[in-house]
């Protein structure tokens, strides 16, 4: 039996009766999938012109794995700056994304028309610390899943002020919430474990993830997803999804609906296809090890431009083959004794002490340097905190200013990070990866 043959979806199966696309629910789907023992895997897909878009969507569903759709916003539309999309589309420029507030709503529902359904849900992917007009468009164009966070798309995208971009995804919390009424149930994720893609350690990435998945919470999402990206050290990763999903467990409300989201490695890709080939089949295997239900590929053009429908297309197909083949082991021990664990729930604690309104403890929380992203430019950031790569191949902390983190987790011998240390450690993974011999 080839891997090809194991990684056929039968998603059919899943939803014999496939209702229309207004019950249609991301989250539903996800958790149906994993259930029956399926990896969900996604591209980050997104093209200026409808046809292409929807070339993209069709091909992303007939694909040789279970899958859903994904709208990725252009950069324009990301900052709000509609009139520069509508004149990129009145010029026939190519934009790097879809423009969902400059398209007429019909233009997009007829762009997913016979493709959304129940056993193909499409989620928007912006990057906008103010998404309210983005979730107003999604929501006209039939459509109720996006994701981003109001530090996650915030600190690492720009200028924006931390305390107006908490302010602008709780309207868009509600406003999701309330242009999606039942039965459809509105999903969001959490960019919180992507933080700057690479060279922060996990429990910071797994508390900020935790912290908007509440946030969300609080704001009227029942269904929500917490992401991770995939780091430099498999046991470690595998330490911090375990570490979400039990902590999502302990904080989060009952009867709010959630899955975990792997991300492939969002750092510096390997240049080589073998390389990039590699780390993707290695970003498979992670998430069915570690129990992760969905993830977000890469692709084997990722370190040199905007990959095809095909590239995309050939990613998914990689990564459902090799989940295929990836025997899903018992998970055993305790997650609570691990050092990610324990470092992302001081974290979490730690804000939660700031008082009930989670919007401003996470405003308070990075204004007194207690959530503190390393190697962040953002000024709401206070930027004492450093990491490094140890010798073993795990994310740790060698400087972490006021954060919560016990003094035995820092670097021994707390030497500075020099530039070329850092240049170093940014292209240690794809460099890693791109090496002939490289256990995957």
């Amino acid at each position: 039996m080839t891997a090809a043959t194991l990684a056929a979806p039968n998603v059919a199966a899943l939803f014999p009766t496939a209702p229309d696309r207004g019950t249609a629910s991301f989250g539903a789907f996800v958790g149906a999938c994993a259930a029956a023992g399926r990896l969900v895997v996604q591209p980050r897909m997104g093209f200026g012109d409808p046809r292409r878009m929807r070339d993209g969507l069709e091909r992303t569903k007939s694909a040789v794995a279970t899958t859903v759709g994904t709208l990725t916003i252009d950069s324009y539309t990301r900052v709000g700056a509609h009139a520069a999309a509508r004149a990129a589309l009145a010029e026939g420029t190519p934009l790097n994304g879809y423009p969902i507030t400059t398209h007429r709503a019909e233009r997009t529902r007829s762009l997913l028309d016979g493709v959304l359904d129940a056993r193909f849900p499409v989620q928007v992917r912006h990057g906008s610390s103010r998404p309210e007009a983005i979730v107003r468009a999604l929501a006209a164009a039939g459509l109720d899943a996006t994701e981003g966070g109001p530090v996650s798309y915030c600190l690492p995208y720009g200028r924006t002020p931390l305390a107006e971009s908490v302010d602008n995804w709780a309207r868009g919390c509600e406003l999701l919430a309330a242009l999606a009424p039942p039965p459809r149930t509105p999903h969001l994720e959490s960019f919180g474990g992507c933080m700057l893609g690479q060279l922060c350690p996990p429990g910071l990435l797994v508390a900020l993830s935790l912290l908007e998945g509440m946030f969300f919470a609080r704001h009227g999402i029942r269904s929500v997803s917490l992401s991770y990206a995939q780091q430099t050290d498999p046991a470690q990763d595998t330490e911090a999804v375990r570490a979400l999903g039990r902590l999502a467990e302990e904080f989060l409300p009952p009867g709010v609906d959630r899955h975990i989201v792997l991300y492939t490695y969002m750092g510096v890709f390997p240049h080589t296809a073998h390389g990039a080939t590699r780390l993707l089949e290695a970003s498979a295997r992670l998430a069915v090890r570690a129990g992760a239900q969905r993830l977000i590929v890469k692709t084997a053009a990722e370190a040199h431009r905007i990959p095809t429908v095909r590239e995309n297309v050939r990613a998914l197909e990689t990564a459902a083959a090799t989940a295929a083949l990836t025997e899903r082991p018992a998970l055993t021990g305790d997650p609570t004794d691990s050092e990610v664990y324990l470092e992302a729930r001081a974290f979490v604690e730690a804000v939660l002490d700031f008082g009930e309104d989670l919007g401003r403890s996470l405003r308070t929380a990075f204004a007194r340097g207690v959530l503190d992203v390393p190697y962040c430019l953002h000024p709401d950031n206070a930027g004492r905190s450093r990491s490094f790569v140890d010798p073993a191949g795990r994310l740790r902390w060698s400087a972490v200013g006021a954060m919560p983190v016990a003094s035995a987790a820092l670097r021994a011998d707390r030497s500075p990070m020099t530039s070329d240390g850092l240049l170093a450690a940014v292209h240690a993974v794809a460099r890693r990866y791109d090496e002939d011999g490289v256990a995957a």
